[in-house]
């Protein structure tokens, strides 16, 4: 009977597989050629008509942005979008290190003021430079950012005075200008410089405005580390402070700072790691890349060159340009390694920091790995509609977070302009069509705070307008439409312009010194003059065309594409019942081993006329992918008894609670500080309790260490993004810092920002608030019979009284109906072992039908739901 139903049911396959086949075959070639229409579409040239509407719109885009911020926000330092209002530091939650770019100066305005003149809106320009001369203060009791500060704020004071200065000197307006700019700039980096004040020459992270870092007011200069961006990306802005203003101090300490940095390279690999101590110079962490962390120290040492035309510069940016590409270039990656072992990447995922570099790469005159990087890039962008702030190596989202970064826009740029291939400036219209589709809200544009789901986070951060809108203007837009001469200007990392003229008109402070022996490369063309494009790359397309389209279908977006080597494809079969590879016959799909396509075996076709689609795939069981399992805060002291469970994030380091059978029991408190980035302050109320500490300012691992040493019992980590909760958000493991984490033995758990914020509330309203974390399918008061259990029952019907022969002995099943309910009796061996334990439940009352009674249907509100268990978010 069953060969018979194998038989009759080969048929309808047969015919399942055929049509199965030819609707495969009209989706592949459809698709084939929208993917043809598109790739046409993307290489074809761009009419200037076409040029001047996207412009058009960009400068809508703007004015939407600019006017937001304007009407809902000045004089306030940031708009929030979502909520159409300013935000002022201290009126909102804190946002731990993400707030410490706010210091109460319409910051804004100013990182926006050289925009307004690139976008050629003088009219706006001047309103807004009388605006900063009148409302901006500087000195504030508030504690900033030392690197936020000064590419943000000074580069936009430098910037906004060489636009006033320049607008001036023609007379046509900014006549009442009297460098006032200039004069603030000069307040600004005196404020700064206490940064400075340290045994090495690296500067604090932090300063207060008012108070510099060593005055008991200050609340800062307790901090021992920094990034080497944070230390290496002041050369720019103070150097051209120092030649603007006659005052050399800003760029001696500057020089010092890179002096230091360049010292402390590993000599063997050249490289330098991402975070050092500020005073005895050694490293913290030890990992190098080109992304967060450190890449504008390598851009700024380019730039310096450029800019002040000092060969020690160009000299040091060579030494560690051949590092880069030999250790952390991985064509088109960007990989992470070990400064002292660099033959070993550190971790599996990139930032989108690092979307910089094929920019700076293009200043270098190194075309083909730039053209790579950005390639690939862009296919992240067409995955992902933008960047996530973190993907995989395969491209996969780490962390989904889009501030709005321009990284991505400016390398477009730099790419378009150095090779004229009508491709860039498609790649720049998907941006503003993206932003204009995905990102803008009423009242501007909003940060997207996760890609995978789209929603958006309240901030627009000033380098969108900084930065943004002036790379995207000026891909679309010929030199000769601009109100000034760009070739004249060096753009800073925040797109602050300033005059490469400065070498030449103000002597240089006593320049530093780069030993010959560390120079290993040889000279070229180039060595020491800024690359020719018309001689690398005579504006010819078909050049980065042969690059690109090797990676064209990298992250898989358009077509199947299986790179080399070849990398499995997995197939959703999970029934043994009926071999997968027949299965796949059935259906009319071919099979290909794949050492016959290594081969090159195509075979040839004895049809004119006749082609063969195939599905080339290794079948094969995988493991099973790695499940982030959800943890709870389950807060369990008067008044709330257990009743509140927070959803709560794991750590791949420290301890494992899923291996404590009861969780780990404490009471909670919050660190001071509260980012858990330096010696703990109240560590003797920190002592055996739960501490609350904020993400931001460094690695999980290193607050981790930081608690453990002030002798926390464990550790609960609360998100810094407004509103970020376990419901829209996928939960993630914390990771550790990419050197050992066996040292950590604290259980840590991550709280999105939603569920920190009922954690602290309760915390400031009761005082003690003792907490219990665990794996939530553990958590106290959760009904144990979540999990179905099944079995398999065979069912005999007998009339009553009819005597029980050969009936099995053995533990037994004895199913009693009656009229109103169904008992359950278990009964022992020799059927009764002693009381008898029933499990009575209701049946539908409409189910009894001819004697027999009918099971509830799985709608029926009686019926026990068979997926009680908990939601786990990967």
């Amino acid at each position: 009977m069953v060969e018979g139903m194998r038989r009759l049911a080969h048929k309808p396959w047969r015919k399942l597989g055929f049509f199965f086949a030819t609707e495969m075959l009209m989706k592949t070639l459809l698709i084939a050629g929208l993917l043809s229409w598109v790739d046409c579409l993307e290489n074809q040239s761009m009419s200037p008509e076409e040029k001047t509407n996207i412009r058009n719109q960009i400068l809508e885009m703007f004015d939407h942005a600019y006017g937001s911020y304007m009407k809902y926000a000045y004089p306030a330092d940031e708009l929030m979008p979502l909520s159409c209002k300013g935000r002022v530091r201290g009126e909102e939650p804190n946002r731990g290190d993400i707030d410490d770019s706010l210091g109460k100066f319409s910051l804004t305005l100013i990182d926006t003021l050289d925009t307004l003149v690139v976008l050629n809106k003088l009219d706006e320009f001047e309103d807004a430079v009388k605006k900063a001369v009148s409302d901006v203060r500087l000195d504030n009791d508030v504690v900033v950012s030392v690197f936020e500060t000064n590419i943000r704020v000074l580069g936009g004071l430098l910037g906004g005075h060489v636009m006033a200065d320049l607008l001036r000197q023609r007379g046509e307006r900014m006549q009442w200008y009297r460098d006032e700019l200039l004069q603030m700039a000069v307040e600004l980096g005196h404020r700064l410089i206490p940064a400075f004040n340290t045994t090495s020459g690296l500067p604090y992270p932090k300063v207060n405005l008012r108070y510099g870092t060593l005055n008991p007011l200050s609340r800062t200069g307790t901090e021992s580390d920094t990034c080497t961006a944070c230390a290496g990306t002041m050369i720019l802005e103070f150097a051209a402070l120092s030649r603007l203003s006659g005052e050399s101090v800003f760029e001696e300490h500057a020089r010092k700072a890179l002096d230091v940095l360049w010292d402390r390279r590993q000599r063997g690999s050249d490289l330098v790691g991402t975070v050092i101590n500020i005073h005895n110079g050694e490293w913290v962490r030890k990992d190098s890349g080109v992304g967060a962390g450190i890449d504008s120290y390598y851009e700024y040492l380019m730039k310096a060159y450029i800019l002040l035309g000092d060969d020690t510069f160009l000299q040091r940016f060579n030494v560690h340009y051949t590092a880069i590409m030999k250790y952390i270039s991985q064509p088109p990656l960007l990989l992470n390694v070990h400064m002292h072992n660099p033959t070993v990447s550190v971790r599996s995922w990139m930032d989108s920091l690092l979307a910089f570099f094929p920019g700076l790469q293009v200043l270098t005159g190194d075309l083909k790995p730039a053209i790579e990087t950005h390639e690939m890039l862009y296919q992240v962008t067409k995955q992902h509609k933008f960047l996530p702030e973190a993907f995989t190596t395969e491209f996969r989202v780490h962390w989904g977070q889009h501030l709005l970064r321009p990284e991505f826009a400016e390398s477009t740029y730099y790419l378009y302009k150095a090779t004229g291939d009508p491709y860039y400036l498609r790649v720049g219209q998907s941006i503003v069509e993206k932003l204009n589709a995905f990102a803008r809200v009423p009242c501007g544009f909003a940060a997207v705070q996760d890609v995978r789901t789209g929603t958006h986070e309240d901030r627009m951060d000033s380098f969108f307008l900084a930065e943004m809108f002036k790379y995207l203007y000026l891909l679309f837009t010929d030199k000769s439409q601009l109100p000034i001469d760009i070739d004249d200007y060096i753009f800073t990392t925040e797109a602050h312009l300033l005059p490469v003229s400065l070498s030449t008109t103000q002597a240089a402070v006593q320049t530093n010194v780069t030993e010959d022996a560390a120079l290993a490369h040889d000279e070229d063309l180039f060595t020491h003059s800024c690359p020719s494009t018309e001689t690398l790359f005579p504006n010819n397309p078909s050049f980065a065309k042969s690059i690109r389209d090797g990676y064209k279908y990298l992250t898989g977006v358009g077509r199947a594409f299986t790179p080399l080597p070849i990398r499995e494809i997995e197939l959703p079969l999970h029934d043994n019942v009926m071999e997968p590879v027949e299965f796949l016959k059935s259906m009319g799909i071919s099979l290909t081993p794949l050492n016959d396509i290594t081969r090159g075996d195509s075979g040839g076709l004895k049809h004119k006329g006749v082609f063969r689609v195939k599905l080339v795939a290794e079948v094969s069981q995988s493991a099973e992918e790695e499940l982030v399992v959800p943890h709870v805060v389950q807060l369990i002291s008067p008044p709330f008894l257990g009743r509140t469970a927070l959803t709560a994030g794991p750590a791949k380091f420290g301890m494992d609670l899923t291996k404590q059978e009861h969780g780990v029991k404490g009471t909670i408190v919050k660190a001071d500080p509260y980012t858990a980035c330096g010696p703990i302050e109240n560590a003797a109320e920190v002592k055996g309790r739960i501490a609350l500490a904020l993400r931001g300012d460094c690695m999980f691992a290193a607050k981790a260490r930081w608690l453990q040493q002030a002798g926390a019992s464990g550790a609960i980590f609360i998100d810094n993004r407004e509103e970020s909760n376990s419901e829209e958000t996928p939960l993630f493991q914390m990771i550790g810092d990419g050197d050992s984490t066996e040292d950590i033995a604290l259980p840590l758990v991550f709280l999105f920002s939603r569920e920190g914020a009922v954690l602290t509330a309760a915390l400031e309203e009761h005082r003690n608030v003792d907490v219990l974390l665990l794996p939530k399918e553990r958590q106290l008061g959760q009904d144990k019979s979540e999990k179905p259990v099944s079995m398999n029952i065979k069912l005999r019907l007998r009339e009553e009284g009819e005597p029980e022969e050969g009936a099995a002995r053995g533990p037994s099943l004895e199913l009693v109906l009656e009229n109103e309910e169904v008992l359950l009796k278990e009964e022992g061996e020799d059927g009764f072992g002693g009381e008898h334990q029933s499990l009575q439940q209701p049946v539908c009352a409409e189910g009894r039908t001819e004697g027999r009674t009918e099971p509830c249907s799985a709608g029926s509100p009686r019926s026990p739901n068979p997926k009680t268990g908990p939601a786990t978010n990967p």
